[in-house]
């Protein structure tokens, strides 16, 4: 069976591990991004390039996007050069957003690509870059259940693919009501573990605890012990995006009338370590403005006092 030729675009951080994926998977794969070395190591291994996202969809039957904000994903879909002006066969291909862009974005997605003949999958993930590198993602697919059965396939080789529903933007709620549990879970187990610190408890036992209890979550288990006890703070997600996320998320509480106290509050932490660290540093830093009010640092092998 022929595989179809696909097209990447943003080869950040997620996408990048994706495209070595899909490349080894046997897929021919053409990229695009501004950063022009990313771009170059996939050339080395065999990926192609394209000057213009307009010329990556005349390439590809499938083109993936891998973008960090829905302004740069509108760019890209909608701009001089952008998707809807491709030319060739555009009534075949289809689009797989991978990006988080919220509901209300999906659908502009959808809609505007839908009007120049081409088919849009709206398709977060979640896993970070140790699941993209892993192909561990959890990918949440909304769009026509037959499109679903076409490119399955295809998100496979990058995780588990969910089909959420049928049309574009309930992969996008369904993606902002993860990462509200995600970083909810974050700030209350950074909370209780300065909170612990300062009461004397070493942290490393606190996480065993909690692991084999039920205050277990993936902060616990995984972003606490891995990014926060080493002090190495590289999950790979920046406070810039995961604040978008919730906001994104926190929009669509109001719009549908649901209230949202909790995830106000923890958005309202997001925002203060943003303001202090900025925006590019790493969502696990989103411990240290609660260290430093309380005077203590939550670190491996000390869970000392300052």
């Amino acid at each position: 069976m022929t595989l179809p030729s696909l097209g990447m675009i943003g080869v950040g951080r997620m996408g990048l591990p994706m495209s070595r994926r899909l490349m080894k998977a046997g897929y021919a794969l053409t990229v695009l991004d501004a950063d022009q070395q990313r771009v170059e190591s996939l050339l080395r291994a065999g990926a192609s390039s394209a000057a213009s996202p307009a010329e990556l969809a005349d390439r590809s039957d499938v083109v993936l996007l891998s973008l960090p904000t829905p302004d740069v994903v509108e760019a890209v879909a909608f701009g001089e050069a952008g998707l809807g002006r491709c030319t060739v066969a555009p009534a075949g291909k289809i689009v797989i957003d991978l990006s988080t862009t919220g509901p209300a974005g999906a659908r502009a997605l959808d809609g505007g690509l839908s009007a120049h003949g081409l088919t849009v999958v709206d398709c977060p993930v979640s896993g970070g870059v140790g699941g993209a590198e892993n192909g561990t993602l959890a990918l949440m697919a909304a769009c026509d259940p037959a499109v679903f059965d076409r490119v399955k396939p295809i998100l496979e080789t990058l995780g588990r693919p969910f089909l959420v529903g049928p049309t574009p933007g309930m992969g996008q709620m369904t993606k902002l009501l993860n990462n509200l549990l995600s970083v909810t879970a974050l700030a209350a187990t950074s909370e209780a573990l300065v909170l612990g610190t300062k009461a004397g408890l070493d942290p490393e036992v606190l996480v065993e605890v909690f692991n084999v209890s039920t205050g277990q979550s993936n902060a616990s288990a995984t972003k606490i012990p891995k990014f926060v006890l080493t002090r190495r703070f590289d999950f790979g997600f920046s406070l810039a995006l995961s604040t978008k996320d919730l906001r994104l998320c926190l929009q669509q509480a109001e719009e549908l009338g649901v209230p949202m106290v909790v995830g106000a509050a923890v958005r309202e932490l997001l925002k203060i370590a943003k303001a202090k660290l900025g925006g590019d540093a790493d969502l696990t830093r989103i411990i240290q403005p609660i260290e430093d009010w309380a005077g203590v640092t939550v670190e491996a092998g000390r869970g000392r006092r300052d």
